[in-house]
């Protein structure tokens, strides 16, 4: 059996037998999150990079960064120094040494930090400047063009540019990016409310207004289009929050309404032209998710996560099932190692 098939498999086995499903010593009766003790019960993970089976990294509230080089074994805090008032929302790590993280809010609390030495020791390389901008996500493209994306200022969303692995950002004339809807805002959920598949394609995740809609660019976030999604709106938490591409046709987004307790009927599309349309999934995930990931060499399966639990589709995201109620964001990487991470330090391995 080859790895993809393997990986197929292994998700798929997930519907049969959830993750609680093992038995009283441990043994594996079946793949399932395995909890991994990061021993950081204070944190709230929301960024998540998973650059191989063995290497990983988290960030989130508190300032706080962690990462793994044995497959979670053991954790080491490597978060910035003087950083504890941010909430990282993103990381995206190029391998065990180099990685970038992003924290929110509004101005100053805006910040990037860049390390290339397994994060012993952190740069920051852009504090953005504008009261007005408030960025949400980042992503790249290879190790050093990258962008990041702040809700729309002076109506249109505002990106960031990197040229050199984001050891400095300049913002892109907006030019090319069509207006803001009315309320129209995007979600640091998961850090994917900006994805990107390839040299030169990007997708951008909207919400907040009276359509959630995708944006999408061929340039590098140079010019852009704005297509619609039927995915819930209308109301400022409801939208698409995450996205995910398994190459630049084929895309899946996930939200809903993340108001605690309401239901998200239609939680889920999928596109297969870049995002030109966008298709609602005739089976959604039952409640609203942040995240979402395909199972590398995999043209059909993919998970999809929130506060109450992971979906998996097995058919390109046309329906899901509910596999586990944990409360994730999640990441998979070429040799098939998925990881998850979330509230209370909680950090899994898809273990098979």
């Amino acid at each position: 059996m080859t790895a993809a098939a393997a990986g197929v498999a292994a998700l798929a086995a997930l519907t049969a037998v959830p993750a609680q499903a093992h038995g009283p010593d441990g043994e594996k009766s079946a793949p399932h999150w395995s909890l991994k003790d990061t021993g950081a019960p204070d944190a709230r993970f929301r960024g998540l990079a998973a650059v191989s089976r063995d290497t990983a990294w988290v960030a989130g509230s508190l300032g706080t960064v962690l990462r793994t080089t044995d497959g979670g074994r053991t954790w080491r805090d490597v978060s910035p120094p003087g950083a504890e008032e941010l909430q990282f929302r993103d990381v995206e790590a190029f391998d065990a040494r180099r990685a970038v993280v992003l924290a929110i809010g509004e101005g100053e609390d805006s910040r990037v930090y860049r390390t290339d030495d397994g994060g012993t020791t952190w740069t920051e390389t852009f504090r953005n400047p504008d009261p007005r901008a408030f960025y949400d996500c980042v992503t790249f493209f290879d190790h050093r063009h990258g962008l990041a994306m702040s809700d729309p200022v002076d109506g249109k969303f505002r990106i960031l540019s990197t040229r050199d692995g984001g050891r400095s950002w300049t913002v892109l004339p907006d030019t090319g990016m069509p207006p803001a809807l009315e309320g129209e805002a995007g979600f640091a959920a998961s850090g994917q409310c900006v994805v990107s598949s390839g040299p030169k394609d990007v997708w951008l995740a909207t919400g907040g207004a009276h359509r959630a809609r995708v944006l999408h660019s061929a340039d590098r976030g140079r010019t852009w289009t704005a297509t619609d999604t039927p995915i819930p709106a209308g109301d400022p938490a409801r939208g698409v929050f995450a996205l995910a591409f398994r190459d630049r046709h084929h895309g899946l987004a996930v939200g809903g309404d993340f108001t605690p307790g309401l239901p998200s009927p239609d939680a889920a599309a999928r596109t297969a032209d870049g995002g030109r349309t966008w298709r609602p999934s005739a089976g959604s995930p039952p409640a609203y998710r942040s995240g979402a990931a395909w199972l590398p060499h995999s043209r059909t399966a993919a998970l999809a996560v929130g506060p109450t639990g992971t979906d998996l589709t097995t058919d390109g995201g046309r329906t899901w099932r509910t596999v586990d109620t944990g409360s994730y964001t999640v990441d998979c990487t070429p040799d098939q190692g998925c990881w998850a991470a979330g509230e209370k330090g909680r950090v899994a391995r898809l273990e098979q």
